[in-house]
């Protein structure tokens, strides 16, 4: 609801005399207006009231404008400058920090490559696997030093959530949305969130409800100097911004889900979990990832609506409907997680265990696809080294490769337990590794599907020999004596792995469908 007129304040900012520049560009949203004027951004917030925020006054648009250079100055401090006021001077004319009394305020940005933002990058078809990598990274960087928050979140944060959605959504049943579209959603939503209240609960004890980003999704992520930045975080309202880490991820992957990109989502989600200083302690939270994802898309979903209503182009207003209510119904899809299943990958080095990990777990459910669990880089964390650097021999004694294979059980049954599926990728040459995962299945009854990979040793040999950078150490000398070991009867699928990683996926596919 708008509550005061700001016009005069926006037909200042219209006009290029204001910044001596050629030209002006304005963007509009429901909460905001952005003008792109030479090398800088200035933004604008409405006297607007929503039942999740409140710019509704002079003072509070101030508050919240030095709010916002605060909380954004965390990932991207060369982008936000400073607050700047919109004053009225003694011969009527407006100015930047005049003499005269303040009429708004403004953020000042410097701009950046609109091309870089990563909604655009995903339109161009430019995301790529090396990008999404380094884009999880920061964000785990961002979660590993954001400020723990006792106070927020937890199981009453998320019902503020999904009773804000329930408002939110209510407002446009009937019109944007079919009424009984908002009920379904919203009794998801609500059914989940008492299903998973003790784990909410838990992790907030624990310190996962931190001061995050808070609007984590791709319009909101920049390339900025060759590197992923994140900018615009929630400066409004403490229940949106003071959440669970998962929660502010779940933003990233639900926006990639709704792009059809799963496979990224997938990687980000992997490669997020895998850098995390929080690691394995995360995984039991899986369990709230479908409210999560849900509810993300619940609110991309009213806020949707909102900024349709606001164009006064028809053709944008009724595209940005039906963009709202593709995300009502893919909140509707991703709060039913279906049951969880786990997925061994083994074989001997060279067979491509890992690159079929990688490209099987977007197509096990549920959203964003299973979690990957690596030997290889489970080794690599236990010893405190980045993935690509070499591990001494010492690394590959019996001890560690027995921790390593602990690793694995122990993260895919917290992951199982929670409901999320897992691929287990190691090489599982001895009978009771094998088995071992096995019993994890058959405890917590969930689906089981074991894969050995197999190929010719001439074959193996030469994958290895030519193998570019991987968190794999193995040599050909390595993969020798693997071949003289005693694998015992191997009651998992075969699938020749010899052709092409196609072939191999698809039969791995085929498997899978049939199990």
């Amino acid at each position: 609801m708008i509550v005061a007129d700001q016009s005069e304040v926006l037909d200042f900012l219209s006009r290029p005399e204001t910044f001596g520049a050629a030209e002006v560009r304005r963007i509009d949203t429901h909460i905001s207006a952005v003008f792109l004027a030479g090398t800088k951004a200035y933004k604008l917030k409405r006297a607007v009231i929503f039942p999740y925020l409140d710019f509704g006054t002079l003072e509070r648009r101030r508050e919240f404008c030095e709010a916002e250079v605060a909380v954004n100055r965390r990932t991207a401090p060369e982008i936000y400058e400073r607050v700047a006021a919109i004053t009225k001077e003694a011969d009527g004319r407006l100015a930047f920090d005049g003499k005269g009394a303040a009429l708004d305020f403004v953020v000042v940005m410097k701009r950046f490559d609109e091309s870089g933002l990563f909604d655009r990058l995903a339109e161009a078809g430019r995301l790529t696997d090396d990008l999404l990598s380094r884009l999880a990274d920061e964000v785990a960087r961002f979660h590993d030093a954001a400020e723990r928050r006792f106070d927020a979140g937890g199981f009453e944060g998320m019902a503020k959530v999904v009773a804000l959605n329930e408002g939110d959504l209510g407002r446009h049943a009937g019109t944007a949305f079919e009424a009984a579209a908002v009920r379904r959603v919203v009794a998801a939503s609500r059914a989940a969130l008492s299903r998973v209240r003790a784990v909410l609960e838990e992790r907030q004890r624990a310190g996962f409800v931190r001061r995050c980003h808070g609007d984590l999704h791709l319009r909101n992520i920049c390339l900025y100097r060759g590197q992923p930045l994140l900018f615009d975080a929630i400066e409004f309202s403490e229940t949106l911004a003071c959440i669970d880490v998962l929660y502010d991820l779940a933003f990233l992957l639900m926006d990639l889900e709704h792009r059809d990109l799963r496979a990224l989502a997938n990687l980000a989600f992997n490669r997020y979990l895998a850098r995390s200083a929080d690691g394995p302690a995360n995984l039991p939270g899986l369990a709230a990832l479908p409210l999560f994802l849900s509810c993300r898309a619940a609110v991309r979903a009213h806020v949707g609506a909102d900024a349709a209503l606001a164009q006064t182009d028809a053709g944008e207003r009724a595209r940005g409907a039906g963009e709202a209510r593709a995300y009502l119904d893919l909140a509707a899809r991703l709060g039913a997680a279906p049951p969880a299943r786990l997925v061994a990958v083994g074989g001997l080095s060279g067979t491509g265990k890992s690159t079929l990990a990688r490209r099987l777990a977007p197509d096990i459910a549920p959203v964003p696809g299973a979690l990957v669990l690596r030997s290889d880089t489970i080794r690599k964390s236990l010893w405190g080294v980045e993935e690509f650097a070499r591990l001494p021999e010492e690394a590959y004694g019996h001890e560690t490769t027995e921790r390593v294979y602990g690793a694995i059980r122990e993260r895919a049954e917290a992951a199982l337990a929670a409901g999320h599926s897992v691929i287990a990728d190691a090489v599982h040459a001895r009978p009771d590794e094998r088995a071992a995962l096995e019993r994890i299945s058959a405890r917590l009854s969930v689906p089981f599907l074991g894969l050995w990979l197999e190929a010719p040793a001439a074959e193996l040999e030469r994958r290895v020999a030519t193998r570019v950078p991987d968190a794999s150490d193995a040599t050909v000398a390595v993969l020798r004596r693997q071949l003289e070991l005693p694998l015992g009867e191997i009651a998992w699928r075969r699938i020749d792995a010899s052709g092409a990683t196609a072939a191999t996926l698809a039969a791995a596919r085929a498997a899978l469908e049939s199990a």
